[in-house]
């Protein structure tokens, strides 16, 4: 919204009221002729393909952030896979071992971060 002169304010009130049209689903101000465009950008109901139906405009966040099958990396391997396989195969790959060479004991792969502070 900008500051209208009162002699003008009517003017562009009819013009507004021609022209623009507010978003029932978000609110914004979109001028008539690209509310259909509008619509079919942000609000469309697309399903994820976790099976989530959500607005279109929100799918890139969802992907990113929220989504069971977005990827995800392993800690201890770099493996890529998907975030809801990711807590089964942490407890699974953590709990591998590889010989340390200072001490030339076995250490589990979740604690080798830890373990040069106390080898020896």
């Amino acid at each position: 919204t900008k500051d209208i002169p009162v002699a003008n304010f009517i003017m562009h009130e009819i013009h507004c009221s021609r022209n623009i049209e507010v978003c029932r689903y978000c609110s914004e101000s979109i001028p008539k002729s690209e509310m259909k465009n509008h619509m079919e950008s942000e609000h469309v109901q697309v399903t994820c393909k976790c099976r989530m139906k959500i607005e279109k405009g929100l799918l890139k966040d969802h992907e990113a952030s929220a989504c069971p099958l977005r990827p995800a990396l392993c800690q201890y391997c770099d493996i890529q896979l998907a975030f809801n396989k990711l807590q089964d195969h942490e407890i699974y790959c953590g709990a591998r071992t590889e010989r340390c060479g200072g001490c030339g004991r076995n250490i589990m792969m979740k604690d080798l971060k830890e373990h040069p502070r106390v080898c020896g």
